[in-house]
């Protein structure tokens, strides 16, 4: 493996903190008790609304579901302030380059946010290139999104390994050909990432190791 696609939330972005404390500021007004991190990786999957939908024990409600997103990035866009790389994220970029591999950025955050605060962070120089979502709501599959990712970058996918915190992240990975690691500092339970049968770490440092 010669590239690596980093995801950002959950994984070089450590803010599940925030992305609870946000879901629960979403779900207060219907009345319902706060999440913690573990009670959350219970029920959180993607595409979100099937989260929510799980959260709430009924279907989504004409444009409930924007409403919902709107909520959730109001109060994630605070929170995240608070938030920070995470522990080993930089070294493992300079790890990785001075190795002489490449690597890029696949988000499913908002594209002009995105590249914002990696230049916030002084780490967009270690990237060949950024893309996050341009929709106007979140919540989709990675996978179309990795299709147009790896096209735009013309690697071969044999050579690329996608790091990740999601079981998304491997189903994009599977749907292009290539590997995935999957972390656990993210908003997923290490069962959920176990029974993806890609290699499951608690450390960024340690996923470079399948590269």
């Amino acid at each position: 493996m010669r590239h690596i696609i980093w995801d950002w939330n959950g994984t070089l972005f450590h803010d599940i903190d925030a992305v609870v404390a946000a879901t629960n500021a979403v779900f207060a007004p219907y009345g319902m008790g706060g999440y913690d991190v573990d009670g959350f990786r219970e029920v959180y999957t993607r595409p979100i609304w099937t989260a929510y939908e799980r959260m709430l024990g009924r279907p989504l409600e004409e444009g409930e579901w924007e409403r919902m997103d709107h909520a959730f990035h109001e109060h994630y866009h605070r929170l995240m302030l608070e938030c920070g790389l995470a522990a080993d994220a930089l070294s493992t970029l300079r790890s990785w380059e001075r190795e002489g591999g490449s690597q890029s950025l696949l988000s499913m955050w908002r594209h002009e946010m995105l590249v914002a605060k990696i230049a916030e962070y002084g780490i967009d120089r270690h990237f060949t290139r950024v893309d996050g979502l341009l929709d106007t709501f979140s919540g989709g599959h990675k996978a179309e999104s990795m299709v147009n990712h790896l096209a735009r970058l013309g690697v071969d996918p044999e050579n690329v390994l996608v790091i990740g915190d999601s079981v998304d992240d491997a189903h994009a990975a599977q749907h292009v050909g290539a590997r995935a690691v999957l972390y656990t500092g993210g908003m997923t339970s290490r069962r959920d990432l176990e029974a993806c049968g890609v290699p499951v770490v608690d450390s960024l440092a340690d996923a470079i190791d399948y590269a």
